[in-house]
């Protein structure tokens, strides 16, 4: 978001009531409709100012601005916080705040889009302004009452003619069915299509398009197996079919999730801007997080990091898949002993060098990751790797990642050259999104990160595609077109190119290609989990924590009822025509 979109956003969050407040954890609403009437929804920069108020409320922590974190329920990360009961199997109806939170943030997007869908139509301005500011509405809304779809199925509905100023002490609605529900979005992206531009001027950046609407009506219909028309979706701006939109794939993969001050990618379809990382700024929460304890004197609390399976998901450089009884015999036996002897060193008491390699060759060990899929090395901080992290004054420090024997010397310290986790476990450490040094100066709070975060992006659109032809007519040639321009971005060879280990001649090969390929693409952008539900793949994915080191971290149950969430108890209580879900 560039500095006149961030300027703005600042005064519409004053000016349209206050918009959520943090840690609430209440269905009070404060009336939306409040500053309507004599005083308000009567010019343009009214109608602008209500419209980028809901980007606002959209990238609070529990509506989108924590989307990187539901990674930690899938396979592809671990963590402590905040989706422990749902990433654990522990989560009841009546004890989780997270989906408590999430819920209510969610309905809070939903009736501002319709104080300003329903505001907004008898303004005295230009129809452009209005089909525009009505297009963004219905398209937040839309995001809103998808992600309820994938969480809890049907869900209350609410549409413009809900008066949140009169009626917000009395939301009773009953659940309307999952196919009703859906058709409400399907609808809300039609009309938004419709409505919204193909691009904005560079002072609006950020704001929802009309590829952007597609893009989400087809991962709606690819979530439904509605193969066909997620297609038509993907393809019209894929192919640029009725519009040139210019999205492109980002030339740098690491870059890509790096860009700050302003600097955007033609590759977010639909992204979460922040701009500036110190005290002023207005940026996501990643690091606290999804740092490590050498990022900018990060505060232990939070802790989500890339799993085992994650890393050992990799191919080798070639495409071949990876084994690591092929770089240590015996390894994948997980008999913590002898990984010890493989891959710990010695460490100094003052955890300021390495005192001794032991028996383990770091050589070996780095080859083991660097000589493998690019995008592994990228998005995790592996054993012996370093990273640009800071000191205790939070200037910039090398520290590397190594894995200590406690029995042969001292414990990685932040403060000094090694790099430590919150919780003590010897796991792999998040690269990706995690600011180095401290951006030449723009970044002096841990807790803003300055980057464009994607909510759907051109790669993820690709894959979907792929997914799309793979599924409806089995067609492996046009899917792998798709991957393959994922993976040449990436570095690694194209499926179907000659090595044994890169044919695909089936069906079933395509769509674990594609998984495998989401998996690698996609970590840390919070997919995996709704990707394992859709699949029918979540039962078998789950199991115990395990570090690098083979030791439990935590243990993880499953239950059929975890398909879906519970409603929450107190919403229960509140509205006597709701009912749980199955089992809850």
């Amino acid at each position: 978001m560039n500095s006149t979109l961030h300027t703005l956003l600042i005064s519409s969050m004053l000016s349209i009531s206050a918009l959520i407040m943090p840690g609430c954890e209440s269905l009070d609403y404060t009336p939306a409709d409040q500053l309507s009437g004599q005083t308000y929804w009567k010019t343009e920069a009214h109608a602008r100012q209500a419209a980028v108020g809901l980007y606002a409320a959209m990238k609070a922590q529990w509506c989108f601005g924590m989307e990187f974190t539901f990674d930690m329920c899938s396979d592809i990360a671990d963590g402590t916080t905040p989706w422990a009961d749902i990433s654990r199997g522990t989560a009841f109806a009546s004890n989780s705040s997270g989906v408590q939170n999430h819920w209510q943030y969610l309905y809070e997007l939903v009736h501002r889009s319709n104080t300003v869908i329903r505001n907004v139509a008898g303004m005295p301005i230009s129809q452009q302004t209005i089909d525009r500011v009505t297009g963004e509405a219905k398209f937040l809304r839309a995001m809103a009452y998808f992600r309820m779809l994938n969480c809890w199925g049907g869900v209350p509905y609410y549409d413009e003619t809900c008066d949140i100023n009169q009626e917000f002490s009395n939301l009773k609605n009953p659940r309307i069915s999952a196919d009703e529900l859906r058709a409400h979005i399907i609808d809300d992206l039609t009309e938004a299509i419709d409505k919204l531009p193909v691009s904005w001027e560079s002072a609006d950046l950020g704001r929802a398009t009309k590829g952007a609407a597609y893009a989400l009506r087809g991962k709606v219909y690819l979530f439904n197996r509605e193969w066909k028309k997620a297609i038509s979706d993907f393809e019209e701006i894929v192919y640029n079919r009725s519009n040139n939109y210019g999205y492109a794939l980002h030339s740098d993969y690491n870059e890509l999730f790096r860009l700050y001050n302003g600097l955007h990618s033609p590759e977010m379809i639909f992204s979460i801007q922040s701009i500036d990382g110190n005290t002023a700024g207005y940026a996501l929460d990643i690091v606290s997080y999804f740092g490590n304890k050498s990022t900018m004197r990060l505060i232990a609390g939070n802790c989500i990091v890339p799993s085992t399976t994650l890393a050992d998901m990799y191919e080798n450089l070639d495409g071949s898949p990876f084994n690591w009884d092929d770089v240590f015999p015996g390894f994948n036996d997980g008999d913590p002993q002898l990984r010890r002897k493989y891959m710990c060193v010695a460490i100094d008491q003052g955890s300021t060098t390495v005192t001794s390699t032991l028996d383990c060759d770091t050589t070996k060990v780095m080859d083991a990751y660097r000589k493998r899929d690019p995008r592994l090395c990228l998005n995790l901080i592996t054993p012996y790797s370093h990273y640009l992290g800071t000191d205790a004054g939070s200037s910039p420090m090398d520290k590397q990642f190594v894995l200590a024997d406690p029995t042969k010397g001292g414990a990685p310290m932040e403060a000094m050259a090694f790099i430590r986790n919150s919780e003590g476990w010897n796991s792999y450490f998040w690269r990706k999104f995690i600011p180095t040094g401290n951006l030449d100066g723009y970044w002096g709070e841990y807790n803003r990160t300055p980057y464009e975060f994607p909510i759907i992006r051109l790669a993820d659109v690709l894959l979907m595609l792929a997914e799309a032809y793979n599924e409806d007519s089995g067609d492996i040639q046009k899917a792998a077109a798709e991957v393959n321009k994922v993976r040449r971005r990436a570095g690694m060879p194209e499926l179907n190119s000659g090595a044994a280990w890169l044919e695909v001649s089936s069906k079933e090969e395509m769509a674990d290609r594609i998984r495998r390929e989401r998996a690698f693409e996609l970590a840390g952008e919070g997919q995996r989990y709704w990707d394992l539900r859709r699949w029918g793949m979540l039962e078998s994915s789950v199991k115990n924590a395990t570090d690098i080191l083979g030791d439990l971290m935590y243990t993880r149950s499953y239950q059929p009822r975890h398909e879906l969430w519970p409603i929450p108890l107190v919403e229960l209580d509140r509205n006597p025509n709701l009912t749980q879900n199955p089992l809850w």
